[in-house]
């Protein structure tokens, strides 16, 4: 009897304990999350997916074989993050891959228990995803692009390109970053620009929509070149703006590799690529358990200079030498 009743025991242990064999096994394929910007089908989009596959594949992940990605597209218009944050939270996604800051804020607008993992924030503290970039402390982590530090580097760049240059135009996106980033943004660009010698005139955007307008007031301002301030926005409007630049023969400076490749002058900043592929560690570790609270927000130590000499010769520019041999990327 006593035999018996140990084996029906084991018999009703291991008939309870099925379902969530069952549920384990299912589990071993993780469905996460992935918020873009663009269009899915287009080859800017396609580059920076090409990055992250990289890096989880640096981790063991195949898509499609051992990790499920679900992905959802603003199509441009970065309103849009929350409520496509809110579709993958209702999927019960393990996290959600949210690129840039805008993402970043529409995904934890939509959650706060969702582990949020973004590659390109431009001022995580002062946007207020993160409490510190050692401690984050909530449900957001990954790395910064640094974007609004750089800017005044930028301007010392394109004055050492354009020494007699005096009128700059700055094409900004007010709502690109938190108000207190931007702030600090523009308060260290302009202090540069009094010690370059130069004057800034604004045109802020705040659609796609007002590009041209913006760009053609400058125009008119009679700048002798542009910069360009980080922005989702400007980023992904990027092909428009450098065709601007070519029809009003003005030189642009910019902030990621990927303007130059499309005929921009040039551009300094954080490798995106290689943030993107560093993404994947933080699916990784976040997968394996770890908590986004405790995963350092990580700084780029990869900074690329990019110039175009098609594109500087098209506008009468002679590039120096001294700023050909820093260069990490010369397009001829």
């Amino acid at each position: 009897m006593r035999r018996a009743l140990v084996l029906a025991a084991g018999v009703l242990v291991l008939a309870m304990l099925a379902p969530l064999t069952v549920a384990a096994q299912a589990g071993k394929t993780p469905r996460i999350g992935y918020l873009l910007t663009g269009a899915l089908e287009s080859a800017e989009t396609q580059a920076i997916l090409g990055a992250f596959r990289q890096g989880l594949g640096e981790r063991g992940y195949v898509e499609g074989q051992n990790i499920v990605i679900e992905y959802r597209t603003a199509d441009g218009r970065v309103d849009r993050f929350a409520d496509l944050a809110r579709e993958l939270a209702a999927l019960k996604v393990a996290l959600i891959v949210a690129g840039t800051t805008p993402s970043a804020r529409g995904a934890r607008q939509a959650t706060t228990t969702i582990p949020i993992v973004s590659f390109a924030m431009g001022d995580p503290v002062g946007d207020g995803l993160v409490q510190s970039l050692g401690r984050p402390g909530g449900n957001v982590t990954g790395l910064t692009f640094l974007g609004p530090e750089l800017v005044p580097k930028r301007l010392e760049l394109l004055k050492v390109l354009l020494p007699k240059v005096v009128r700059i135009g700055v094409l900004w996106h007010p709502a690109g970053f938190s108000e207190r980033t931007m702030s600090d943004m523009w308060r260290e660009t302009e202090a540069a620009a009094r010690t370059l010698g130069v004057q800034l005139q604004p045109a802020e955007v705040r659609t796609a929509d007002e590009i041209d307008g913006a760009f053609g007031r400058l125009i008119r301002d009679q700048i002798d070149a542009v910069l360009v301030f980080p922005s989702t926005l400007l980023f992904n409007e990027r092909v428009r703006l450098i065709a601007l630049a070519a029809k009003h023969r003005v030189p642009a400076m910019f902030n990621a590799r990927e303007f130059v490749d499309r005929g921009g002058l040039i551009a300094y900043g954080a490798s995106l690529a290689d943030l993107t592929r560093r993404s994947g560690v933080y699916v990784d570790k976040i997968l394996k358990g770890a908590r986004p609270a405790d995963l350092p927000v990580e700084q780029p130590t990869k900074f690329e200079l990019s110039i175009n000499l098609k594109t500087a010769k098209a506008l009468g520019v002679t590039v120096p030498q001294s700023l050909l041999a820093r260069a990490d990327v010369v397009i001829e």
